[in-house]
């Protein structure tokens, strides 16, 4: 049975790994884009070192915590519908087990199987363990690996952190008239390089996210260049 295995790439540990990266690029993504961009703003506006620094340690911590908690809150909700879902399926079996043994056999036939073969496996799966088989057939969920919120507040937190460190190093540590050169082109390779890993990861074709990638980050920063630049010649 070919079926099984596809549903165990997808949804087990090697599915899950991959949705952890994903989230992680994208974090580094954004970091490096919101901080790149809160930088090159202020730059447009001064040189002052210090102004620099302060407004990006701003950007880092408003950001990666702002990214812990938006995750923590998302994961939180999906975590409990998993569990109230679970409990929902828990509570039907218990008060009509051959109405989901039925339930589940119809399940197993629309993925391919014979009406014969698709009874024996679902009473076979139902001996096993009826809740974790109606879980992962009916709902999608592994009752095992549910998602744990505090994993991906961290995850979100370090990976957005590990991104607003490029620009932010790359702005204050060069001497003052390398700085926005330094930080531009940088940002514009890293961009290029998470791009790059999230299309791979999504099976993409990487030119087209690359392009974007980096578009969309170059637009970023001259708009908040020019930005800070008029503030400057306006002596706000």
């Amino acid at each position: 049975m070919t079926e099984p295995t596809h549903d165990e790439a997808h949804g087990g540990a090697l599915g899950e790994r991959l949705n952890w990266l994903r989230a992680a690029v994208l974090g580094a993504n954004d970091g490096i884009v919101s901080t790149a961009g809160l930088v090159v703003g202020v730059a447009g506006a001064t040189d002052d070192r210090s102004a620099l620094l302060t407004a990006g340690l701003a950007g880092l911590l408003a950001g990666s915590m702002s990214m812990a908690a938006g995750e923590y809150v998302s994961v939180s909700t999906q975590r409990d519908s998993e569990k109230a879902a679970l409990a929902l399926e828990k509570r039907e079996l218990r008060e009509r087990p051959e109405a989901e043994l039925e339930e589940l056999a119809v399940l197993l036939e629309r993925r391919g199987l014979t009406r014969d073969v698709a009874m024996e496996a679902a009473a076979q799966l139902t001996e096993r363990d009826a809740l974790k088989a109606h879980a992962r057939v009916e709902l999608g969920i592994d009752p095992d690996a549910l998602t744990n919120p505090w994993h991906a507040a961290w995850a979100s937190f370090l990976a957005f952190t590990a991104g607003a460190l490029l620009p932010l190093l790359a702005m204050v540590l060069p001497p003052a008239h390398w700085r926005l050169a330094v930080t531009v082109a940088s940002v514009l390779a890293a961009l290029a390089l998470t791009g790059w890993s999230s299309a791979r990861l999504g099976a993409a074709a990487p030119v087209r996210a690359v392009l974007r990638n980096v578009a969309g980050g170059a637009l970023a920063m001259a708009v908040t260049y020019a930005a800070g630049s008029l503030l400057d010649v306006a002596g706000v």
